[in-house]
């Protein structure tokens, strides 16, 4: 192990090594927050930020055989974007209950709970925290999401979290190593 690393704890390694798909919430996890820019007809035009940190993350965790997806309760043309970028697999947007989409998940990846890795930050996302393998909170995360989670990030959302996420889990399935000579550029 590199110095000054930290040397994870059996029981959330365990937990870790498990995972084949990483799920996500997206406004305060994936992305910062959400802006939205008045025009002068009374529309807006809504905007989101990105981490390169986090698509680096997700890039490595695909070429690493991690399936990766989100789930989020808002539709936008930004975030479907950066799925199509990151080459997520499973994708559903402007969902008020995740339950159902969570569902569908499993059925077409074929994996149960304990397979699934789900990054959260508020509320809505308790549901699922409860239910998956590897329960991550961002460091920002409302008490809640906070106190049901197998692990919570250093990185606030849209920060850093979801890469934090990633190395977890690739350090605990031996995986990290040989991925650092596998990085490529990922979009930003």
């Amino acid at each position: 192990m590199a110095r000054g690393a930290k040397k994870i704890p059996a029981k959330l390694a365990k937990r870790a090594k498990q995972i084949q798909v990483l799920l996500m919430d997206v406004d305060g996890t994936l992305a910062r927050g959400v802006w939205l820019l008045s025009r002068p007809d009374g529309t807006a035009v809504e905007l989101k930020a990105f981490d390169p940190h986090d698509g680096q993350g997700l890039t490595l965790a695909r070429t690493a055989g991690l399936r990766t997806g989100l789930i989020t309760g808002r539709e936008s043309p930004a975030v479907t974007r950066r799925a199509r970028e990151m080459n997520m697999e499973f994708v559903y947007q402007k969902q008020v209950h995740k339950t159902a989409c969570y569902e569908e998940i499993l059925q077409k990846a074929g994996v149960t709970d304990a397979a699934v890795a789900y990054v959260g930050d508020d509320l809505p996302d308790i549901p699922l925290l409860k239910r998956v393998g590897l329960a991550v909170a961002v460091g920002d995360a409302a008490a809640e999401v906070k106190r049901i989670a197998h692990f919570v990030t250093k990185a606030r959302g849209g920060e850093g979290a979801i890469r934090e996420a990633v190395e977890l889990i690739l350090k605990s399935q031996g995986k990290w190593e040989g991925m650092i000579d596998k990085a490529r550029a990922a979009p930003y």
